[in-house]
């Protein structure tokens, strides 16, 4: 991909930088804006509530984050936009500089277009160029007009947004010649969404046109030197976004806030260094991080107040988050999140226990305040007990109660489960029961193991119980597939593995094929369920080779094919390491660098599908590093197949863990064998505390199978 570097600016940016190692510039976020990647492409820090970055003309599901590679018209430079999603929202208090007061959308090379993490800079067909920046509630724009122009102009929207997103209501004013506020208000993705802003020029503006009252034009006169914009921004109030964007940009120094945010981007993404030769997988590796951090995002401002759940004020002794993708993250980005940010377990704690105690259930996918309910099942169940069950901050008292109400509601399928013991399809017309149950067996689990550290027995045994409806109800011994069953017992008839309609059948985004593994928190049993090891691992193998007709109602998200196996999307991702359970970690390795071979390049379209908010990169880090946690709970990271020669995590509190690879290459991507701190390590897996002590892990690895990991009592 082609980009346009300003050297000068680059130059001061990097004297500026105050980390010995740059990692930044592994990072290249042109990955992903190509294909179904659906990445945000524009100027954040790590987990900040402002992502400033183009919004393009148009329009589509390919355009969920505003952005896609194969567009060069942009509309407008918004303030927060979505990364990797399958629906679009956001594109909140647009601004778009231009030579006439009546230009709204402006055409681009993607050669004048240059970004690295904190920083993103455009040269328009219109001879402006603009540059953008942030800080975690403030944007921070820069203008260069043509030498030229003597009167420029700067477009205020807020009727504009992305996607889904429709403007409801809007206020702005005109506080003084340098300062304009207001409000906008929003219904889409996120139903009931406000934004309010303080946007300060740095030179004086006049407003000369007015639009459906939600479009402003400003006149301003160049003076030769750029026309910045700091955009403070809060959910909760103009007094707010003015006291974030006084705390966090209190001077006019751009070049100063774009190097605070490079070296905000250095210390998380130097988190782990790792050791290669192979710079595309450096590239892939630092850019997963990137994508990682994008969300969740703080949604409190420098004064603790943030809009909860419930619409109303509140404030907060704790960093309060929003933009949770948790039906994606829960396998992979989350328990990532526990090794690198040990720091932020607490608030993410705290976040979800108050969205519990705002709107009486857990979050399911919340964004900017909002329950979305979109996904299926309660995925931040297993989020909380996992942050709980390894030994985070948190009151396992109050985890229980929020997980145990949150799993006995009677919406979304709960009803039928606590009635039947399954959701039948005749009784759900919201459809895909398969896979509502198979979510809500795996969160069961996951009350149960919190249940039996509190010694609470009878919700152990109930929670427990329930976790076995997978086996009990939904799989079918005779053709040893996951499917939908009627309420009087009978399975729903004709069946085709293979064939699937989006959003309307027993599966979601899915086939059965895809759906039978979906037991990570019992895989011992669902291995009893087919009858032995042998017709198990028979099925396994036949998931890899297999190939049938999805039909044309199929579901985009079914992408990243190997057989059946389906990594663009989700609900495959922790299959490949089940061989690990039944003793075959060697049928795993050749699968697993397949994975990050074909379905992770570092071009435009590096991405096998949607970054769904940093679950498709987590899995991407986590593998890469030969660990991946299966059961969705607890801890337990089963090892895979490692390709870099060696990675320095910091897990906190001064402790680095360090994984070293020995006799590493494309062709010896088998372990050997495994030591821990020098020892010899028998076992395929390692647990969390092991991890969190710090330490070093050393694989040996050579060219053909061993018997690592095949021994019965070393299985996960």
């Amino acid at each position: 991909m082609k980009k346009t570097f300003f050297f000068l600016f680059l130059t001061i940016l990097v004297l500026g930088n105050s980390f010995a190692q740059d990692y930044t510039q592994y990072v290249d976020p042109f990955i992903g804006t190509g294909g179904h990647g659906h990445v945000f492409l524009g100027a954040n820090v790590p987990f900040g509530y402002v992502q400033a970055g183009p919004t393009q003309k148009k329009q589509g599901w390919d355009w969920c984050s505003g952005y896609h590679y194969s567009d060069s018209t942009v509309i407008g430079f918004g303030q927060l936009h979505l990364s990797g999603t399958g629906i679009g929202d956001l594109g909140d208090i647009s601004l778009l500089p231009t030579i006439g007061k009546d230009e709204r959308e402006i055409k681009f090379a993607h050669r004048a277009e240059y970004v690295t993490p904190g920083y993103y800079s455009v040269m328009l067909a219109n001879g402006i160029r603009v540059e953008l920046s942030a800080t975690k509630r403030v944007a921070y724009h820069r203008y260069s007009y043509p030498a030229n122009v003597k009167k420029g102009y700067i477009v205020l929207n807020l009727w504009q947004g992305i996607g889904w997103d429709k403007m409801t209501s809007c206020q702005m004013k005109q506080e003084s010649d340098r300062v304009i506020s207001g409000v906008r208000n929003s219904t889409g993705w996120a139903k009931d969404q406000n934004v309010y802003f303080v946007a300060e020029f740095s030179q004086p503006i006049k407003q000369i046109k007015n639009e459906k009252d939600s479009i402003w034009v400003f006149e301003t006169i160049p003076t030769g030197a750029p026309v910045e914009v700091k955009v403070g921004l809060s959910a909760v109030s103009i007094a707010n976004a003015r006291k974030n964007m006084n705390a966090e940009i209190p001077e006019w120094n751009f070049t100063k806030i774009v190097t605070n945010a490079q070296n905000d981007w250095n210390k998380e993404l130097g988190k782990i260094a790792i050791s290669t030769k192979d710079e595309h997988a450096r590239r892939i590796f630092y850019t997963a991080m990137y994508h990682t951090m994008i969300a969740p995002s703080v949604f409190s401002d420098v004064n603790g107040e943030y809009r909860g759940a419930d619409a109303k004020i509140h404030k907060g002794s704790f960093t309060n988050y929003t933009t949770f993708s948790l039906w994606d993250t829960y396998r992979a980005a989350f328990p990532l999140m526990t090794i690198i940010h040990p720091e932020m377990q607490k608030d993410l704690a705290q976040t979800f226990l108050h969205i519990y105690k705002e709107q009486g259930k857990l979050p399911v996918w919340h964004l900017m305040g909002n329950e979305t309910d979109c996904m299926v099942g309660n995925p931040c169940v297993p989020v909380l007990c996992d942050i709980a069950l390894k030994g985070f901050d948190v009151d396992m008292k109050k985890v229980l109660e929020a997980t145990k109400s949150s799993q006995l509601l009677s919406e979304r399928g709960l009803g039928n489960i606590k009635k039947y013991g399954y959701d039948p399809v005749d009784k759900d017309k919201d459809k895909e029961t398969v896979a509502k149950g198979l979510e809500y067996a795996l969160a069961d689990w996951c009350v149960a193991q919190v249940a039996l550290k509190l010694g609470k027995k009878d919700d152990y045994k109930y929670f427990y119980n329930r976790s076995q409806s997978y086996c009990k109800f939904y799989f079918d011994k005779k053709t040893g597939f996951m499917r939908g069953r009627l309420s009087d017992g009978t399975f729903r008839e004709p069946f085709n593995p293979f064939n699937t309609i989006h959003r309307q059948d027993d599966y979601t985004e899915g086939n059965a094929w895809q759906y039978t593994w979906l037991v990570p928190h019992d895989v011992h049993g669902l291995v009893k369920a087919f009858g032995s090891e042998k017709k198990f691992v028979e099925k396994l193998d036949s998931l890899f080779i297999v190939t049938g007709d999805m039909g044309k109602e199929a579901s985009p998200d079914i992408s990243g094919l190997i057989g059946q196996y389906a990594h663009g999307n989700e609900p495959s991702h922790h299959i490949i390491y089940m061989y690990n359970y039944v003793g075959q970690p060697y049928k795993a390795a050749p699968l697993l660098r397949k994975v990050m071979k074909d379905m992770y390049h570092d071009n435009i379209d590096g991405l096998s599908g949607n970054e769904d908010v940093g679950q498709m990169s987590a899995w991407y880090i986590l593998s890469s590093l030969g660990l991946y946690q299966v059961e969705p709970a607890g801890g337990k990271f089963v090892f895979g197949s490692p390709i870099f020669d060696k990675a320095k995590i910091n897990v906190g509190n001064g402790k680095i863990f360090s994984i070293t690879t020995k006799n590493n290459s494309a062709v010896n991507k088998y372990i050997q064998s495994v030591r821990l701190n020098g020892k010899l390590y028998t076992r395929s897996y390692i647990m969390f505390k092991d991890i969190q002590k710090g330490g070093n892990l050393e694989f040996i690895m050579g060219d053909k199978p061993s018997k690592f990991g095949t021994n019965k009592k070393n299985r996960p």
